[in-house]
């Protein structure tokens, strides 16, 4: 009788404890670049001393927590692409000046839906031309986090013509 208890209590009180009437978060947020005027979209341009705005629509079933935005350059072909479409690639070639962003935010509570629309502009400052990775990371209150990883160009433009 003695092991029956000590088997059956713990294991009630792990029922009990899951019982409470609290639903639990198991969806990941949502990233979404297919709006008509989202950027950047995998294999897009970008122009060294040139501003561009970022427009994406973040999205959660219960609550958004944080993003980030981690622009660098992909000159040794790593991947983070989450995208079907490859884009053809420069050679690889070491950095020397290689441009790097980062941006980070945290929603307000009780967000369920964000679209961050922000200007970075990419100072011409001598900055690498070539391949770069464009990721946002987006995560809920929970915890549950979603990548996307968007090839882009970074180059000056031509304007001789």
């Amino acid at each position: 009788m003695k092991t029956n208890i000590l088997f059956y209590f713990p294991l009630a009180i792990l029922l009990f404890s899951q019982c409470n009437g609290t639903e639990i978060d198991e969806e990941r947020p949502q990233i979404d670049l297919t709006g008509i005027s989202a950027f950047p979209n995998n294999c897009d341009t970008i122009y060294v001393g040139e501003t561009f705005v970022f427009d994406a629509l973040f999205t959660d079933n219960a609550e958004l927590g944080s993003y980030s935005i981690d622009i660098h350059n992909n000159f040794d072909h790593h991947s983070h692409t989450t995208d079907v479409a490859e884009c053809e690639l420069n050679p690889k070639k070491s950095p020397v000046h290689p441009f790097v962003f980062i941006h980070e935010n945290e929603f307000q509570a009780g967000q369920k839906a964000f679209n961050p629309l922000f200007e970075i502009t990419v100072p011409d400052n001598g900055y690498d031309e070539g391949d770069y990775h464009f990721f946002i990371s987006l995560t809920d209150r929970e915890g549950w986090r979603t990548e996307k990883g968007v090839s882009v160009k970074l180059l000056r433009r031509d304007h001789s013509i």
